[in-house]
C-alpha cells in the first residue's frame, strides 16, 4: 500500500516540476504576492511570542525557515525573467519525466525507511550535531543583507538568532537597523533593549533603560519592558519596587514562559521562598499518595525516579530554563552535589545565547555554592 501513495506522491512531484515548464514563469507580481505573505508570517510569529503562546526557542526556529523563503521569494521578485526556448523545455520535461521517478524510487530503495521518526527544525537546532544549521542560516541571511542592506525584516529575522548565538553587540546592530528600517514598536524597542542588557553582561545600562521606557510609553502592559526596568531598580537597589513590579506581572500572567524567571528574581529578593522557584515537579494526587505510604528506603528511590525522568526529558528536548532549575535544585536537595554542577553545566550550554536564563542559573549557582 505504501508503494501505491509514494507513486502517487512521484507523479504529483513530476507534475509540479514539469508545470512551470508548460507556461510562462511566474510574473513579479506574483512573487510580491509571496514577500508581503511571508512577511506577515514572520510578524505573526512575533505577536505569537508576544502573547505568550509561542516558546521563544521554537519561535527563533520558526522565524528562520520564514526568513530562508523570505530571502528567495525577494530574490526572484528582482530577477523576474521570460519563458525558455521550446528546445531546452522539450529536454528539461523528459529529463523530469523519467529521471525523476527512477532516482526517488532508487534512492528510497536502498536508504528509505518509513519508521522513522520525523526530526523538526526546532530539535535540530537545539541538537548539537545540527550545530551548523543555525549558523548556515545566519550566513545565509547576512549574504541576503549585505546585497539588501535595506531589508528591515531581515535585520529583525537575525537580532534573536545572534542572541541565541551569544553575538549580542551584532544583536544590538540588527535590532537597531530593524528599528530604523521597519519603524518603531513597542515589541521590536523592548527586544532592542533585551539586546542591550545582554551585551551589558545583564547590567540594565542607561540606553536599556530608556528603551525600555520608550516601549511601556506606547505599550504599558509590555512584560519585557516592566521585567527590565523591576531588574534596573532592583540593581539599584530599590528592591521594593522592583519586588512589587514582579509581583504584579506574576499576578497577571503566572503560566506565561517568562514566570519561571521572574520567580526566580523574587526568591533573590527574599520575597519568595526558593524552593518554590524551582521545585522538583509534584506527582499526582494518588502517585504522592502511594509515596506517602512507602518506606524511607522506597520513597527515596521514588522521588528519584521522578528526578531522572526530568532529566531524561531535558535531556532530549533542552530549552526548558525552569525545568533545568527544578532539576539543579533537586539534585542539591538530595544532596547529589556533582550530578547538580553537571546538570548545571549542560544547562548553561543547552541554553546559551539566553541571558535571562544565564541570570538565573548563575544566580541558583550563587545560591547553592555550586561554582566551588
Amino acid at each position: 500500500m505504501i508503494w501505491v501513495v509514494f507513486a502517487l506522491m512521484t507523479g504529483a512531484a513530476v507534475l509540479c516540476a514539469l508545470w512551470p515548464l508548460a507556461r510562462k514563469r511566474a510574473s513579479a507580481e506574483g512573487e510580491t504576492r509571496a514577500v508581503a505573505f511571508y512577511k506577515a508570517q514572520i510578524a505573526e510569529i512575533d505577536r505569537d511570542v508576544a502573547r505568550g503562546q509561542l516558546p521563544q526557542a521554537e519561535a527563533e526556529g520558526a522565524r528562520i525557515e520564514a526568513s530562508r523563503r523570505l530571502i528567495a521569494a525577494s530574490e526572484r521578485a528582482e530577477r523576474g525573467g521570460g519563458a525558455a526556448r521550446p528546445a531546452p523545455r522539450l529536454a528539461a520535461a523528459l529529463l523530469i519525466l523519467i529521471g525523476v521517478p527512477l532516482v526517488a524510487f532508487g534512492l528510497y530503495g536502498r536508504y528509505g525507511n518509513p519508521g522513522e521518526p520525523d526530526e523538526p527544525i526546532a530539535a535540530r537546532l537545539n541538537d548539537p550535531a545540527h550545530g551548523d544549521d543555525l549558523q548556515a542560516a545566519v550566513a545565509k541571511i547576512e549574504s541576503h543583507l549585505l546585497t539588501h542592506p535595506n531589508d528591515g525584516v531581515g535585520f529583525k529575522v537575525i537580532a534573536p538568532a545572534y542572541l541565541r548565538m551569544g553575538r549580542f553587540d551584532d544583536a544590538v546592530k540588527a535590532y537597531g537597523q530593524a528599528l530604523r528600517l521597519l519603524g518603531d514598536s513597542p515589541e521590536l524597542r523592548a527586544d532592542y533593549g533585551e539586546a542591550l542588557v545582554a551585551a551589558a553582561n545583564g547590567v540594565v545600562t542607561a540606553d536599556a533603560r530608556v528603551a525600555f521606557q520608550q516601549a511601556l510609553a506606547k505599550d504599558p502592559r509590555s512584560a519585557k519592558a516592566r521585567y527590565y526596568l523591576a531588574l534596573a531598580a532592583e540593581q539599584d537597589g530599590d528592591k521594593q519596587r522592583a519586588g512589587e513590579t514582579y509581583k504584579a506581572l506574576l499576578a497577571e500572567s503566572p503560566n506565561a514562559p517568562w514566570a519561571p524567571t521572574v520567580r526566580m528574581r523574587l526568591a533573590a529578593l527574599g520575597e519568595m521562598a526558593p524552593a518554590a522557584t524551582a521545585k522538583i515537579a509534584a506527582p499526582p494526587k494518588e502517585e504522592a499518595a502511594a509515596i506517602a505510604s512507602l518506606s524511607p528506603e522506597q520513597r527515596q528511590a521514588a522521588i528519584h525516579g521522578m528526578v531522572d525522568r526530568l532529566a531524561a526529558r531535558l535531556a532530549a528536548k533542552g530549552d526548558d530554563p525552569a525545568g533545568w532549575l527544578r532539576l539543579i535544585r533537586a539534585y542539591s536537595v538530595l544532596q547529589e552535589q556533582d550530578k547538580a554542577k553537571a546538570a548545571l553545566a549542560k544547562a548553561r550550554e543547552a541554553l546559551n545565547g539566553d541571558a535571562a536564563a544565564k541570570r538565573d542559573l548563575d544566580a541558583l549557582a550563587k545560591e547553592l555554592g555550586l561554582e566551588s
